[in-house]
């Protein structure tokens, strides 16, 4: 027997929506801002940036490089006047950052070409800074750790 009445037969109940937790890029900076894309730095390159002995200037020119780092495999290739011009610097003053990350071991510069003798906008390996952040890691991992057990203890502590 069908059911001609226009009612439905069954009552309908709607899934319940996944809770929006906020921690997706979207949520924290919304679509609006997000459409140009982000970047991915490591925190522990933030942490570190004194021990690393990297200037405010140097670490924008560094997050300028990363921003045009899409394959692991492939150097960025940014113009120093793209990133001069989003600093409100100098190109030159930019080559002078390039130069001391280079001399600190942190980036190298890679030399490209078009064709013969003519060359074009260098290519940058990270491949300094990741050796040096690989190697002061266990201390941060270490002060982490120390800070944990801290707090552990106090939690412990005020529960007794």
């Amino acid at each position: 027997m069908t059911n001609s009445s226009s009612q439905p037969s069954a009552t309908v109940i709607p899934l319940p929506s996944k809770k929006n937790t906020g921690k997706r890029a979207e949520d924290k900076w919304s679509p609006q801002v997000l459409k140009f894309g982000y970047t991915a730095l490591p925190n522990l390159l933030l942490r570190a940036q004194a021990k690393l002995g990297i200037s405010p200037s140097q670490f924008n020119v560094l997050a300028q490089l990363a921003e045009h780092w899409w394959d692991a495999d492939k150097y960025p290739y940014p113009a120093k006047d793209t990133i001069a011009r989003r600093m409100g610097k100098s190109p030159r003053q930019v080559q002078r950052y390039i130069t001391e990350l280079e001399k600190a071991g942190l980036i190298k510069r890679i030399e490209r070409f078009s064709g013969r003798k003519s060359q074009i906008n260098n290519g940058y390996a990270f491949d300094g800074l990741i050796k040096k952040l690989k190697a002061i890691e266990p201390e941060f991992t270490k002060a982490a750790n120390l800070k944990k057990r801290k707090v552990k203890k106090l939690e412990t502590a005020a529960v007794s």
